[in-house]
């Protein structure tokens, strides 16, 4: 995370858990891992993803349903 506020919402299998987003954290989502993140913050939640190995493309992700509804910034 390089600036901002926010919660990343993440199960894999049988876990599941919520962790808290701020400057300077960073998380790994494995394969097969449901996630929904969301700004909590009064700033833009800005963070940088990394793929490794390449993603395969859009075909290897799907819509799912997490536990917040989903919302488009206002601007």
């Amino acid at each position: 995370v390089l600036s901002g506020e926010g919660q990343i919402w993440r199960r894999h299998r049988t876990s599941e858990e919520t962790v808290v987003l701020s400057a300077g954290v960073s998380i790994d989502i494995p394969v097969g891992t449901s996630f929904q993140y969301r700004c909590t913050g009064a700033e833009p939640l800005r963070f940088l993803c990394v793929s490794m190995p390449r993603w395969p493309g859009d075909k290897e992700a799907t819509v799912i349903e997490g536990p917040w509804k989903p919302t488009a910034p206002e601007g």
